[in-house]
């Protein structure tokens, strides 16, 4: 028999998840958020459990949902099954998500321009 993990038991391993998914380090991580890296490390650890505000700047730094975070949903994006190009997207590294981003809004203003 299977039981459902709470939101609280599987954050750590989904903030660790979604970091290593980004290919950013907890320091990376914490400078993006604004949070202590000391912090990062506690919630990963599941020392600690972040107030609503850094679990919004955690998403937000990690560019995944909240909801995915909590283990709500199992697709770091929420519009994920609506759209197979943004899937795809979600798998990439910060790195390559920002090559991405790059090429889509050459590709959109080339568009604009015809």
């Amino acid at each position: 028999m299977n039981e459902k993990k709470a939101p609280s038991e599987l954050f750590p391993e989904r903030l660790r998840s979604a970091r290593k998914l980004r290919a950013m380090e907890q320091s990376e991580v914490a400078a993006k958020s604004g949070l202590p890296p000391t912090s990062i490390s506690h919630f990963e650890a599941g020392a600690r459990k972040p107030s609503f505000d850094n679990l919004r700047r955690l998403a937000q730094a990690l560019e995944v949902t909240a909801d995915y975070l909590l283990g709500q949903v199992d697709e770091p994006g929420m519009s994920a099954a609506a759209d197979p190009l943004y899937r795809d997207v979600q798998k990439l590294s910060g790195k390559d998500r920002e090559i991405a981003k790059e090429m889509l809004a050459f590709l959109a203003n080339r568009k604009s321009e015809s």
